[in-house]
């Protein structure tokens, strides 16, 4: 994959990565690109304005990234719950016995429950 990457950077007249620090950043920057592009879609088509990014689930702990990301948007990310399928798994369970009544409450258990981190889109 690194030669796959550099390869496509020459193949576009762009300067290829020079070490592993800097192929990773090209990752990461990609990333966060098309993340960017993507939500550009979305907000072509959805009724009403995003405002914050949700990340769940192992890529909720790259900060790196996240803020990446929250630079690439121009919106805060908002990174947690990592484990965000487990945690989902415990909701429907514990709704299907009966202990938590409704969505509503069961979000309210999560956000009380677990840690999310929040990036801030920087200037440029």
């Amino acid at each position: 994959m690194p030669a796959a990457i550099r390869d496509w950077c020459r193949g576009r007249g762009k300067v290829p990565p020079a070490d592993d620090a800097a192929l990773v950043r090209c990752i990461f920057e990609s990333l966060a690109a098309r993340y960017g592009e993507v939500l550009d879609n979305l907000r072509g088509v959805a009724p009403f304005a995003i405002e914050r990014l949700h990340v769940i689930g192992g890529g909720a702990q790259n900060d790196l990234l996240n803020q990446l990301t929250a630079d690439a948007c121009g919106i805060p990310v908002v990174a947690g719950p990592s484990e965000a399928t487990a945690i989902g798994n415990v909701m429907v369970q514990a709704r299907a016995l009966g202990l938590v009544g409704s969505l509503a409450r069961m979000r309210d258990y999560i956000r009380r429950s677990v840690e999310v981190r929040e990036f801030l889109p920087r200037t440029k």
